[in-house]
């Protein structure tokens, strides 16, 4: 079963911290607030939100980022 989008929110800004990107940052709050991929915040789509935070991850590295962007990506097909 598929983590839920406010547990992999919360391992991304563990592991990305104070250098989390601007443009990505409030993307990754709107998913830090949603349970699936399928729910929504406010106006935005939860899955338009994980979206607009791979588009603007780029600057996140590593094998968490690896991972992470891979598994969030995996989420995104099932929609």
């Amino acid at each position: 079963m598929a983590r839920s989008l406010n547990t992999i929110a919360a391992e991304i800004r563990k592991d990305w911290g104070a250098k989390t990107n601007y443009a990505a940052r409030p993307y990754l709050e709107a998913m830090g607030r949603c349970n699936e991929i399928t729910g929504s915040y406010y106006a935005d789509t939860a899955a338009s939100c994980v979206r607009y935070f791979l588009a603007n991850a780029g600057t996140w590295r590593g094998e968490t980022a690896r991972r992470v962007k891979a598994e969030l990506k995996t989420m995104l097909e099932t929609v």
